[in-house]
């Protein structure tokens, strides 16, 4: 995504990590919910163009789609749904994309909290390797002539016993209504999204010499602290640092090493 609907999708993602940290929030259902809106949007593009139309308000198009699904969603997807219209898109396609990652998170934020995030990686992986190998199962569940009820019992077969209900729920959407993807293509993207979520939680800390088990436990709980998730400390030793500490969660970097701290000093008396 470029410009416009980047943004969006950062401001989105921010609004579905806020709702995760609310109690009472739930997430799966808020998953079917935002997926059956992706289904709608697929299916309908004078809505789509609708609904990202630059010459209308944020405010007239989030009326326009809160009048649309009235009384067929719950007041917490109407209200994410009703931020992301109001925000503005590149490309119409690039809402549906984001409504679309949204509904995948929200599963992934379910299994999060179950503390099953690292087994669904592993599922969705085990299910890959799985249909790599059967050219026939492949062939059955990307064939857009076979019903999505008999694809959806195919993967439940496959999976029962084997998967969580997260995982099952997650490889049958993505079988029924593929998006235009293949299907290796949307696992994978499934596993990115779950890699994603667990490298906001890591990070990596960059240090002259080895902590101390007091100084990780001190840091580990200060960042816990400012981000309001608990941290997981990857350390990494690099002499060149001088001493201080790096610290980079995610898209955030924290430096206060010797090395930088001198070479801000030195363009400081250099200007």
């Amino acid at each position: 995504m470029q410009g416009a609907s980047r943004e969006s999708l950062t401001a989105a993602r921010e609004r579905l990590d806020a709702l995760a940290t609310a109690t009472g929030t739930d997430m799966v259902a808020l998953a079917q919910e935002l997926h059956s809106v992706v289904i709608l949007l697929d299916d309908n593009v004078s809505l789509r163009r609708v609904l990202t139309d630059s010459t209308r308000s944020g405010e007239a198009r989030a009326a326009f789609l809160a009048e649309l699904l009235s009384g067929q969603i719950s007041g917490t997807a109407a209200d994410l749904l009703g931020g992301l219209v109001r925000t503005r898109w590149s490309r119409p396609t690039d809402l549906v994309d984001t409504i679309a990652e949204l509904s995948v998170s929200a599963e992934l934020i379910a299994a999060e909290r179950d503390g099953r995030l690292d087994e669904l990686e592993d599922e969705l992986f085990r299910f890959g390797r799985i249909v790599a190998g059967e050219r026939e199962l492949r062939s059955t569940l990307t064939d857009p002539g076979v019903a999505n009820e008999r694809k959806a019992e195919l993967v439940s077969g496959l999976l029962e016993g084997r998967a969580q209900p997260v995982t099952r729920r997650l490889v049958a959407r993505l079988v029924a209504h593929p998006r235009s993807r293949n299907l290796e293509h949307g696992l994978e993207s499934y596993a990115r999204l779950a890699a994603d979520r667990r490298r906001r939680m890591v990070a990596l800390v960059t240090v002259a010499l080895p902590l101390t088990e007091e100084q990780r436990t001190r840091l580990a709980a200060a960042l816990g602290r400012m981000y309001g998730r608990e941290i997981h400390l990857n350390v990494e030793i690099d002499a060149d640092v001088i001493g201080g500490v790096r610290v980079e969660i995610g898209d955030d970097v924290i430096d206060g090493t010797v090395t930088t701290r001198l070479e801000e000093a030195g363009r400081r008396l250099a200007g």
